[in-house]
C-alpha cells in the first residue's frame, strides 16, 4: 500500500484508493477479509482512527460490510466492482487529460497520441 503523507489528499481517502486499486488488480478478492484496523494502521504506519475513518467511508459507499465480532469484508457484489472500474478509469483518464493539456498539448494532439500509443501495443502482442 503506497500512502503519500506529503499529499494534499487526505491519508484516509489514499488509503481507500489503494483498497480499490488491491480489489481491481485481483490482489484482493470479494467476501476477503481486511486487515483489522491496528494491522494495517500499523503496517501503514498510520493511526489507527486513520483507518477507521477509511473503513467507515467504505462501508458508507457500500464497498465493505463489518461483521459484528468477525471483522472488516469486501462486499461481494459484482456491480460494487463494476462502480469501482468505473470509477478509477474515469479518474486516470480525467488525471492524464489534465497533465497533457498542463504541458501544453490540445485535444487533436492528446487523441492522437493516445491512438499512437494503442496503435503500437496492437502491433506488440
Amino acid at each position: 500500500m503506497d500512502i503519500d503523507f506529503n499529499a494534499a489528499y487526505p491519508i484516509y481517502e489514499q488509503v481507500i484508493e489503494e483498497i480499490k486499486k488491491e480489489l481491481v488488480r485481483g490482489e484482493l478478492r470479494p467476501g476477503e477479509k481486511l486487515p483489522s484496523q491496528r494491522k494495517l494502521a500499523k503496517k501503514i504506519e498510520v493511526n489507527p482512527n486513520t483507518v477507521q475513518r477509511a473503513y467507515r467511508e467504505m462501508e458508507q459507499r457500500g464497498l465493505v460490510e463489518t461483521k459484528r465480532g468477525r471483522g472488516t469484508f469486501i462486499k461481494d457484489d459484482e456491480q460494487v466492482m463494476i462502480e469501482i472500474r468505473k470509477d478509477m478509469a474515469e479518474t486516470a483518464v480525467k488525471e492524464f487529460i489534465d497533465e497533457m493539456i498542463s504541458l501544453g498539448f490540445k485535444q487533436d494532439d492528446i487523441i492522437e497520441k493516445i491512438n499512437n500509443n494503442l496503435k503500437r501495443r496492437d502491433q506488440d502482442e
